[in-house]
């Protein structure tokens, strides 16, 4: 078992559910018409919290984010929106993303820098592994 699934059996326990919001996070990130990766980054610091998903993306530790940040980041529409696509509550969508995306945006910056090109692909790639 890589790395990355060992991540995924940690952070999401397995399941429909969270296959669908991992299917779901990786189209955030890969949605380009949103700014992909780079808009996601964006979006936290125009909500006051740069600092922790600059952390994400930095080449150091990762700052830890809470379930209510993670709502206040990614706005409560999009919250829903996962929560739906998912099947479960949005305060599980929060909680499990707290966990989830800052080790999915250091995974995608290797190099502490939000990479240009084609992000779908390395994301698709790191969906694979979390979902074997």
């Amino acid at each position: 078992m890589g790395l990355l699934d060992s991540l995924a059996s940690q952070v999401l326990g397995g399941g429909n559910a969270q296959n669908t919001l991992m299917t779901a996070v990786m189209g955030l990130v890969g949605n380009q018409q949103s700014g992909g990766l780079s808009g996601l980054v964006e979006q936290f610091s125009q909500k006051g919290l740069g600092d922790i998903v600059n952390s994400w993306v930095g080449t150091g530790a990762n700052l830890p984010i809470t379930p209510q940040q993670i709502q206040q980041g990614l706005g409560k529409n999009t919250i829903t929106q996962l929560a739906s696509q998912a099947g479960i509550s949005t305060d599980n969508v929060a909680s499990q993303l707290s966990r989830l995306l800052p080790q999915l945006v250091d995974k995608l910056t290797p190099n502490g820098n939000v990479p240009e090109g084609d992000i779908m692909s390395q994301g698709m790639n790191l969906l694979k592994g979390f979902l074997k």
